[in-house]
């Protein structure tokens, strides 16, 4: 759950009109709150038929008017580009001793590398007291003096461990061979404010020893020190399976992306990309179970490969968001067709889309899917302190839209997008429209 776990009055600021803007309820002027409340909620836009098909209209873009990309604070590293590189941002606020508490994370790569890979150093961390800042790096100086500002965890920090406290695990730490060079990667880390205490989940990528989710859980405040749960100190969360590039290692392969679901005392971790497990009372490990749940879902035929899973509960509904690339091909008509296609011959990536689906359960089942976001996947939603909805997104530079050389310059971004409720009757979770 991404709200502030305190019932505080900051949670309590719902936007009366679903989602028409981040002023709360108390932020009107008298006489506005009763006219906010009876105006309608924006209608569902039909989902494209046959189901499977992408809706690339430019309304579900972030655009200048419903976004903008995060100022966070930059580090000697990010000076020549001008901004801080990042994928898969995750932005979330937390209300903590009565205040507003903004955080930011997300992939980072080193200097010198083109992408987060073959390796990277860790995990940073940004802190802000609104949305819009200052975004200030967590102040780690007290933790490693000398060291980079913000890094709250890397595959660097072995040394720091020590009896009955593991830092970095053996197959976190970094290796060698002679195809890659150095090799290992953190992905895609979320930081989650939970029974009092920060939690790190966060995933070692595909140049791993073992690749998989993990979690880290804070012996501070939100810049740690962070030790590692001890489920994690042999593996990945779940077991090992096939997947993933010819270059990963037989049984090195675990479900990637690690989310975490929070909802009341309960915890559980959402994994890449279809199941899901409950947390142990204490933390330190996922119940034990033979076959990992499965969401009930209704897929794609053919379902293609999704990413990214994320859970999110809004006006007592369960909003499950995927990452899928929307690849075009020739239409009959001689068109263009947009779709969630797995790859295949005459297909091209276009989008990285942000696709949901509703469910009264966590388990499900989940309806069909709808477009969500044009490249806004592999994302998070949130609430911000004054009850507005949001989801991030990053302009994926691998491939499609923002892989080309035009764009690259504006891709890997720390950006927020504002969202949109069709309310209790409509349920669905937009990208903000224009409207008429």
């Amino acid at each position: 759950m991404t709200r502030s776990e305190d019932p505080t009055p900051f949670a309590r600021r719902t936007v009366l009109a679903g989602i028409a803007g981040s002023v709360g309820a108390a932020a009107l002027p008298a006489g506005a709150a009763g006219a906010a409340a009876r105006r309608p909620y924006p209608a569902n836009w039909p989902t494209p038929q046959p189901y499977g098909l992408a809706d690339t209209r430019e309304d579900l873009w972030p655009r200048e008017d419903n976004s903008f990309v995060l100022p966070l604070e930059l580090r000697p590293r990010d000076r020549e580009l001008g901004r801080v590189w990042m994928r898969d941002t995750y932005v979330n606020c937390f209300v903590v001793n009565g205040r507003p508490v903004y955080v930011a994370t997300g992939t980072t790569r080193v200097p010198g590398l083109a992408a987060a890979a073959p390796w990277n150093d860790g995990i940073f961390v940004w802190t802000a007291p609104s949305l819009h800042g200052p975004w200030r790096l967590a102040d780690t100086t007290r933790i490693r003096p000398g060291a980079e500002r913000g890094k709250v965890w890397s595959p660097e920090f072995a040394g720091e461990n020590g009896p009955g406290r593991t830092v970095v695990a053996p197959w976190q730490e970094y290796w060698h061979d002679d195809r890659f060079g150095k090799r290992g990667e953190a992905w895609a880390p979320e930081l989650h404010r939970f029974r009092g205490k920060w939690y790190l989940v966060a995933c070692m990528g595909d140049h791993a020893k073992k690749v998989g989710s993990f979690l880290l859980v804070s012996e501070g405040g939100v810049a740690g020190p962070y030790r590692l749960v001890e489920g994690n100190h042999d593996k990945p969360f779940g077991d090992p399976f096939i997947g993933g590039p010819d270059f990963i290692e037989p049984g090195a392969y675990h479900h990637i992306d690690g989310s975490l679901y929070s909802e009341g005392a309960d915890a559980w971790l959402v994994l890449h990309n279809h199941v899901y497990a409950k947390f142990r009372p204490d933390m330190e490990d996922i119940v034990p179970t033979t076959d990992l749940p499965a969401f009930r879902q209704t897929p794609y035929a053919p379902e293609p490969y999704l990413e990214g899973a994320y859970v999110f509960r809004h006006g007592g509904k369960y909003f499950l968001v995927h990452a899928a690339w929307d690849r075009t091909t020739a239409a009959p008509d001689g068109g263009t067709r947009y779709a969630y296609d797995p790859p295949g011959t005459g297909r091209t990536q276009y989008q990285y889309d942000a696709v949901v689906a509703v469910a009264d359960r966590l388990e499900g089942p989940y309806s069909e899917r709808w477009t969500a976001g044009v490249g806004a996947g592999h994302n998070n939603f949130f609430e911000d302190h004054h009850g507005g909805l949001w989801a991030t997104f990053f302009r994926n530079p691998a491939f499609g839209y923002w892989a080309d050389p035009a764009r690259t310059g504006d891709a890997a971004v720390a950006g927020v997008v504002r969202l949109e409720w069709t309310g209790p009757k409509g349920n669905r979770l937009y990208v903000k429209r224009r409207r008429p």
